[in-house]
This record gives C-alpha cells, sequence and structure tokens, in this order.
C-alpha cells in the first residue's frame, strides 16, 4: 500500500501527467457542458396531450391523440410479455445491456457491407439509437448518423437501461398512428401486451422496422415473414416446441378502430388528469360495455331527442364501474355530448326515502305510523299523487311503496322543509334550489336540482349503515363518505324498499325469491325527468331518462321507462342473488314491535278499545311516537262521549234524561273518517244520536243532497249517461272537496253545486268534506 501511495504522488510530481489528466478533466468539463448545453430531446415534449383512459384491468376506454393526432398506450417494462422483451433484445440489440449506447462491431459491419454492396444490408443502430431517433427525427446521411450516436451517448449518461427500454415500448413507431407496443397489441390484436403469443411479440417486436411494409391488417404476408425471421432467431432461446408452434400460427389482425367506452367519463378524466399521460380508472370494461348495450338496445325505441345516463357504483370501494353519461356518443340528435350523471336535474319523487329515513331518526314516525292520503292544503299548497286517485289511510311503508305524494309533504311539514334540506347537504348531497329560493314544501317532490351522481351516492347509505359516498373515478381519488341516516334508519328504509309491487317482482330470482334490491322510481313535473335507483349489498345503479333541453316527455315516468332498464342491469351485472334483509345484520336499535291505529302507539301500552287495527312495525331507539295531532281538529287523541246504556246511542244531559255512561273513543285524523272501511267505522266513530238529540246531530256535519245513499240509477241503451248534481247543506267552511270513488274530482266554494256524469255502469261512493274535515258519503249504481 505504501508503495502504490508512494508511486502515485510521484506520478502526481510529475508536469506532463498533471497536464493530461486536467486535458482529461477539461474533456469531461467540456463534454458536460455540451451535454447541459445541448441535451436530448424530453420524451412527450414535443408532442404534449397524448392522453390514455383506461379501466381498472388496462383496458382502453378512449385515447386521446396528441397534436400529431398519434396514439399510445403508455406501459411499464412489467407490464409487457416477456416474450416481447425477448425477441425485442435478441433480433434487435444483442449487447443492449453492456455497450455505451453504441455498438462499434455492429457500425464496422453495417458500414463494410454498405461498401461492399452498394446499399444498406444491415443496420448497426442499437436500441439505444433508436430512441434517439425517434425522440429526434434526423436525415439518413453520415451527419445524421453521427448526431444520432451523439444523442445515444447522451441517453445512456441520462438514463438507465431500463428506462431506455421503457422509452422504446412505448415510443416506437407501429404503423399509421399507433407508436408503441401496448398501442399496437390492442389494436391489432385486440389484447394487452401482457399477453402476447410467442408469435405475436415476434411480429411486435420486428414491426417497427418497417411500419407500413408489415402491418398485419393490410399486408399480412409481408408481417408473416418478417415474424418469422424474428422466430428463427430465438432458437436457442425459446424452447423448439414453442418455435415450432410460432411458425404455424397464422398471422391475425383486427380492424383498427379507436376505443371508445365510457367516452364521457373519459372525457372528464382527461381534463382532470394533470399532464399523465396514462389515467387508471375504476370502470369495469366488461360492466360497462354491458350497460352501454342495454342503452344502445332500449334508445332506438325512445323518440327522437330523448337521451339515457346510468351509473354503477361498487358500495364496498364506492368505485364506479359503469359510467354512461349518454345514450349513444354517436347520435348527435340525442345530445350525445352532454353528460347527463353530472346535470342537475329535478328528482321527482326519489328523495323520499331520505325524508322518511330522517323522520326515523328525529323520533317523528315509525314504519307503521299512520299517515292521511286524503285532498288537503298545506298552508295553501295542494299536493295530489301522481295517479290522481288517493288511498285515505296509510302506514310510512306504504305511503313510501306506493310513493304517495301527500304523506310525504305532511311528513315532511312536521320534519321542516329548510331542515330536510340542510340535513341532505349535510350528507353530501349538494342540492340546488331557483334562484333566490328558500326551500318548502315542494322539495319532497322534485322542486329542487340535484345529479345523477349525487343521487347514486347518496343512495349507497342504504347498503353502507347509513354512510353516503362520493362516486370515485380513479383507484387513488379520496374515500369521500358523510353520515346521511343513522344505521337502523338505513337498514329499515332498504327492507320497505325492498318489498312488494310490480317491480319487486321483476326484481325476483328464476325461483321467485327475492333479489334482496331496494329500488325506487321518480319522475319529475312535466315528465321532464324518469328516474330509477337500486341498491344490492354489492351495487348501486342509477338510471335516468328524459331530454337534455328540459322538454317534457308525456307519458315517460320512471316506473315504466327508467325501471325496466334498471331491472336488465342488475340482471346482466349479479347473476346470483344477493342476500335478503332477513338475512343481513339487523342494528340493534331497530326493532319490530306491534302498533295500533289510530293512536300509533305500542300495542302493549294501548287499550284493546282503542286498538282499531294492529300493525307490525320497525320502531327505531326503542320510540314509537304517537300519530300527527289533528291538522283540522283541536283536541286530544282520546275524547270522552255520553252514551244511552240502554239502547247504545249517543245523548247528553241537556237533551236525554235517563242514565248516561261515559265512553272514551280514539279519534282518527278528521281527514281520515270518511275514508274507514265499515268495521273499522263502527269502532271509530260514536254511536247515532238518540233521537230527542238530534240538534246536536245537526250541528256537527254536512249533508249531500241531490241522490240519495244507494241510489240506483238506470242508465238508457242509446243516449247520454245520467248527469247528477249534487250540492251540501250543513255547516261547510271553506272548499268543499268532491271525490268519486277516491279520486279527486273537483273543489268548489261551499254552496257551488257539483255536476257529475256517470259514464260507466256499475258503483260510485261520491264524498264532500270541507276545510273542517266535516264530511257526508253516497252511494250510487248505475246499471
Amino acid at each position: 500500500m505504501k508503495t502504490r501511495v508512494r508511486l502515485l504522488s510521484l506520478l502526481l510530481r510529475s508536469r506532463r501527467v498533471r497536464i493530461v489528466l486536467f486535458m482529461f478533466l477539461g474533456f469531461l468539463a467540456v463534454l458536460f457542458a455540451l451535454d447541459r448545453l445541448f441535451p436530448p430531446p424530453v420524451p412527450g415534449r414535443d408532442s404534449p396531450g397524448a392522453v390514455l383512459v383506461v379501466a381498472r384491468d388496462g383496458t382502453p376506454l378512449r385515447a386521446f391523440p396528441d397534436r400529431k393526432h398519434i396514439w399510445r398506450h403508455p406501459v411499464t417494462l412489467d407490464e409487457v410479455s416477456p416474450r416481447y422483451l425477448e425477441a425485442l433484445i435478441r433480433y434487435e440489440d444483442r449487447t443492449f445491456y453492456w455497450h455505451p449506447g453504441v455498438n462499434p462491431l455492429a457500425l464496422f459491419r453495417a458500414a463494410w457491407q454498405w461498401a461492399r454492396h452498394g446499399k444498406i444490408v444491415s443496420g448497426g443502430s442499437t436500441l439505444t439509437m433508436q430512441v434517439a431517433r425517434i425522440l429526434e427525427p434526423m436525415p439518413r446521411t453520415v451527419g445524421g448518423k453521427m448526431k444520432q450516436i451523439l444523442r445515444a451517448l447522451q441517453l445512456e449518461w441520462r438514463y438507465s437501461k431500463a428506462e431506455i427500454l421503457t422509452l422504446y415500448i412505448n415510443y416506437a413507431p407501429m404503423g399509421g398512428v399507433l407508436e408503441g407496443v401496448e398501442a399496437a397489441s390492442r389494436a391489432y390484436l385486440g389484447k394487452p401486451s401482457r399477453r402476447l403469443s410467442h408469435a405475436e411479440a415476434a411480429l411486435l417486436a420486428v414491426l417497427p422496422q418497417a411500419p407500413s411494409l408489415f402491418r398485419p391488417d393490410r399486408h399480412p404476408e409481408r408481417a408473416r415473414q418478417a415474424r418469422d425471421k424474428v422466430i428463427a432467431r430465438m432458437r436457442g432461446t425459446w424452447p423448439e416446441a414453442d418455435i415450432a408452434d410460432a411458425f404455424s400460427e397464422p398471422p391475425f389482425s383486427q380492424v383498427v378502430k379507436e376505443p371508445l367506452l365510457a367516452p364521457l367519463l373519459a372525457e372528464r378524466l382527461k381534463r382532470e388528469a394533470a399532464g399523465r399521460l396514462r389515467v387508471d380508472s375504476t370502470i369495469d370494461a366488461q360492466i360497462q360495455q354491458m350497460v352501454e348495450l342495454l342503452l344502445s338496445d332500449r334508445i332506438h325505441a325512445l323518440p327522437p331527442r330523448v337521451s339515457m345516463a346510468a351509473l354503477v357504483v361498487d358500495n364496498a370501494s364506492l368505485e364506479a364501474r359503469a359510467y354512461a353519461g349518454s345514450a349513444d356518443f354517436a347520435d348527435d340528435q340525442r345530445f350525445a355530448h352532454v353528460d347527463m350523471a353530472q346535470a342537475s336535474r329535478s328528482p321527482g319523487s326519489t328523495l323520499k326515502p331520505f325524508l322518511y329515513g330522517l323522520a326515523l331518526d328525529e323520533g317523528l314516525i315509525h314504519s307503521e305510523s299512520l299517515l292521511a292520503d286524503v285532498p288537503q292544503s298545506f298552508s295553501g299548497y295542494q299536493p295530489g299523487n301522481f295517479q290522481q286517485s288517493f288511498h285515505g289511510p296509510v302506514s310510512v311503508s306504504e305511503a313510501l311503496t306506493k310513493s304517495l305524494n301527500v304523506p310525504a309533504v305532511e311528513v315532511l311539514e312536521r320534519l321542516e322543509p329548510a331542515r330536510f334540506v340542510a340535513l341532505l347537504r349535510r350528507g353530501g348531497m349538494r342540492l340546488e334550489l331557483p334562484r333566490g329560493g328558500e326551500p318548502n314544501l315542494s322539495v319532497i317532490l322534485g322542486g329542487v336540482g340535484v345529479s345523477l351522481e349525487q343521487l347514486v351516492g347518496a343512495y349507497t347509505a342504504l347498503a353502507r349503515q347509513g354512510l353516503a359516498g362520493k362516486p370515485r373515478y380513479t383507484p387513488d381519488a379520496p374515500v369521500e363518505e358523510r353520515r346521511m341516516l343513522s344505521p337502523g334508519a338505513a337498514f329499515i328504509i332498504r327492507d320497505i324498499l325492498e318489498s312488494g309491487g310490480p317491480m319487486g317482482r321483476a326484481l325476483e330470482t328464476g325461483t321467485g325469491q327475492r333479489r334482496g334490491i331496494a329500488w325506487k322510481t321518480g319522475t319529475s313535473f312535466g315528465f321532464r325527468d324518469a328516474w330509477a335507483i337500486g341498491v344490492s349489498n354489492r351495487h348501486t345503479v342509477g338510471v335516468w331518462v328524459g331530454r337534455p333541453d328540459g322538454t317534457p316527455n308525456p307519458g315517460f315516468f320512471g316506473a315504466n321507462v327508467a325501471a325496466p332498464l334498471l331491472v336488465d342491469i342488475f340482471d346482466a351485472i349479479e347473476t346470483a342473488a344477493p342476500l335478503s334483509a332477513s338475512v343481513r345484520k339487523r342494528p340493534p336499535e331497530a326493532r319490530q314491535e306491534r302498533i295500533c291505529w289510530p293512536l300509533g302507539l305500542r300495542q302493549a301500552s294501548t287499550a284493546p278499545e282503542h286498538c282499531h287495527q294492529s300493525r307490525l312495525a320497525w320502531t327505531l331507539n326503542d320510540a314509537a311516537p304517537p300519530t300527527f295531532p289533528d291538522r283540522l281538529r283541536a283536541g286530544e287523541a282520546r275524547y270522552r262521549i255520553e252514551i244511552d246504556p240502554i239502547r247504545q246511542r249517543r245523548a247528553a244531559s241537556d237533551c236525554f234524561s235517563g242514565p248516561l255512561k261515559t265512553r272514551e273513543i280514539a279519534r282518527w285524523p278528521a281527514v281520515l273518517e270518511p275514508w274507514l272501511a265499515p268495521d273499522i267505522r263502527a269502532k271509530a266513530l260514536p254511536p247515532p244520536w238518540q233521537p230527542a238529540c238530534a240538534g246536536h246531530a245537526a250541528s256537527e256535519g254536512i249533508k249531500i243532497v241531490g241522490a240519495s245513499h244507494n241510489e240506483i240509477l238506470r242508465r238508457p241503451v242509446t243516449g247520454k249517461a245520467p248527469l247528477i248534481r249534487l250540492e251540501v247543506r250543513g255547516k261547510a267552511q271553506g272548499e268543499v272537496i268532491w271525490l268519486v270513488n277516491g279520486r279527486l274530482e273537483a273543489r268548489h266554494p261551499a254552496r257551488a253545486s257539483f255536476a257529475y256524469r256517470l259514464e260507466e255502469p256499475g258503483r260510485y261512493d261520491i264524498t264532500a268534506m270541507d276545510d273542517q274535515g266535516h264530511y257526508d258519503r253516497v252511494s250510487l249504481s248505475v246499471r
């Protein structure tokens, strides 16, 4: 060691050695400066904007070419088949991993062959030199070759071998507008480059030598011959059996076409790409293709300019599996480029599940709370049902499954519109109110704006213990979730939405078993929007149908247009039946108990004479709230009357001198009394008055005149149907509502008459009711 140090010291003392050393260091400094002053082109800088959006398995959804209209599908070395890399290195540059960017022996051989034959016989370019020419096209002259050599040395100085090889596999010309092995594999072979066979790997390895001549879609025979040269070169690297199979494999290529799945989502992700060349999405290519086919199949049966949108979200991860913002991206007449998954539209009745769920959480209702589906006025707001018919007394569960409007408005009035909107916004739903508007009762019937994307995110709460989430479109998107409902309320609402109705039957399996899908439809005012939302254990699916320009579509409503598509989507994406509600774990705060109408209290704490109807209800947090207070009639839910114990008739001390007995009666809401079935009426209403107390009876109500109860009318064989004209007598106040067989037919001042033509044979139940709940009913028959 001491000898070496002494020798080095002697050399450094030599003037010549110092000069040579300084010259060498100066040469290196000059090279370093030239490298910094004239750097090689940065990959992609000359053609910015090329972006590829792919599905979760790497399947291209949409390729956005750069300004030169070049398609690239960026991949890493690990994502490419080892067969392709073996063929590429073996055929193009065997010494790739040890030369400094230039192979002098290969250059000398190429020069000698060119001088001897007068033409190029073999190339002397290494893969690094080819990358240099790809990044910076150069003339095929001696000067161009020298520049290519210098650029190759620079690339080796700046990049690792793996990085240089990655540049080649992504930028190598593959014919036409294709660059890179992944783009070529997808376009020509219809598969990712990681699944290439030996023959396919050889074909794509040789293709950059003459991309136009060797294109397999245009020149299959030339492509086969070039491929076979590579296969022959692979002896000693690939097993002989694989080489024999590769030779026998016929060349194949599909028609090159632009990938186009989830085009509107891809466009949206491209805008958010932030300079990335490849955007990975959460879309499942197979589900996306099935959804687009279903939309395409249905849209042609709809009128012109009608569009559709659908969104499928995985409940566990909140990742979107399918996203169709329009029905047909190629049909501009249907507003193909308008993304209706993001558009703000009237939600119709689709907010009702959240109204009842929030009312459960607020302790206002249980699942069988008594509501009134009858014509009512709420401070001047008079909602009607979709079919303009009414059902009388209904429970919360019946009101939700039948999507009744009046009961929903009744619950919203108790919850208060401003609080309802605030709670929805807390849960992540950005409701849009009219400019300058405040939340009011119309909110529950579609008087706000919301998008399909937001609705689907909100409905995931029914499968996620009340936590709503924002749909995620990329794997790196953050999980954004907010509390919409308590776990118990979410469980109860989902259980209600899974039950009954024509839609429920459509969602059965072939054996008649429930599919475990909670669903809700909605139709906005004027038939402008038709909705259907469904929730299973695995997915939440939303469908919208309508015209993006807001034009009405008479006859288009959620149940007949959007719901069938929802069923088809679930059939396509879920082959196995999800768990039913009975199998899902019930939160401990949700319990089933017997309650009684009309009071709404637990049957165990209700006297038998006050339990006119027993119902099995879901209760939450051990609360069984009573029926809402009567809107028309003041007083307690229970009231006392006096009766003649002998004749069981109602009486009063000022008109009856005999002994009296006090009876306590459970009172139904005044607006519901005309709707009670005969057996319930016998329990609910007080008995008739004693004849001596007829004055009391006259002061309590109204009476229909113009027709007798149980009157029979005869219709002539020819001629007009009978016309009746009815009026009310008594202490009618305000407007009088006239209903025929439960259907609202007219609202008139108390002293106005009601004319109605009895068009069809049969029974007609005609009811008149004033603003204070006074009513009378007559039944007629037409024969």
